[in-house]
């Protein structure tokens, strides 16, 4: 008798500590993706410059006396750097000798055509070369990931994966299935969600992010469970504690 009362306070502290585990299902990213399946994207993303974006303009020709106006520096000795540039709340810049120049809605293929005929046209430059960078190229990863915070990115292209990638990947409390993408452009914020564990997701107008944008990893139903697991171990443990003193007060 003694031996059952044991085995059964022993099995309701194990039933404690392992309620709410998870499955496959819930975990797997791309679950419905074939072995060898290929999927043609056709997708030829690029950012487009948004308010308050900081951007780096470098222009460049065979004659570079010429392009002096228009690469401006600031500093002095070792600490000289190229002027930047931040879009204001019309969308434009104030670039040398050109103006007002507006960037917002426009890529970066976009904004560095624009320059070229402002330059050809103008006179001033013969077949000039234009470099543009955003530099403020940056997302933000929250919520249910390894490492949540703001990155920086250096190509000015990153997919969803990747960013969670910088954010050391969802971990397991993590909900694939409706992982929120907030987007902010021109004082409008759209919140999109994505389901992790469908291929379908790569399609998304938020697969590739945009600077700024906050994806956010909610978590899932076993976390409400998970915050009470250390509760359950501990009354789980106590009961345990107790029959088994019971026990031995009754063997004695």
């Amino acid at each position: 008798m003694y031996y059952k009362l044991i085995k059964f306070s022993l099995g309701i502290a194990v039933l404690f500590m392992f309620i709410g585990c998870g499955s496959r299902k819930n975990i797997v990213y791309l679950q419905n993706a074939r072995p060898f399946e290929t999927e043609v994207v056709t997708n030829t993303f690029e950012p487009k410059f948004k308010i308050d974006d900081i951007v780096s303009i470098y222009i460049s020709s065979f004659d570079m006396e010429a392009t002096a106006p228009f690469n401006l520096t600031i500093g002095a000795g070792q600490n000289i750097r190229e002027l930047e540039y931040v879009i204001d709340k019309q969308g434009n810049i104030d670039f040398p000798v050109l103006g007002k120049i507006k960037l917002l809605g426009l890529s970066t293929t976009d904004a560095k055509e624009l320059f070229k005929e402002r330059l050809v046209e103008g006179g001033y430059l013969k077949d000039p070369i234009v470099n543009i960078r955003i530099k403020n190229f940056r997302v933000t990863v929250l919520g249910q990931v390894h490492k949540p915070g703001t990155y920086m990115v250096e190509s000015e292209r990153i997919t969803l994966l990747e960013a969670i990638g910088l954010a050391g990947d969802l971990d397991i409390k993590g909900k694939r299935k409706n992982v929120l993408i907030i987007r902010d452009f021109d004082g409008v914020k759209t919140y999109t969600r994505v389901d992790l564990t469908s291929k379908e997701f790569v399609n998304s107008p938020v697969y590739y992010l945009t600077q700024n944008d906050v994806v956010y990893v909610e978590p899932n139903n076993s976390v409400v469970r998970t915050s009470n697991l250390d509760s359950r171990l501990t009354i789980g443990l106590s009961v345990f504690s107790i029959i088994l003193t019971t026990v031995i007060a009754l063997i004695r």
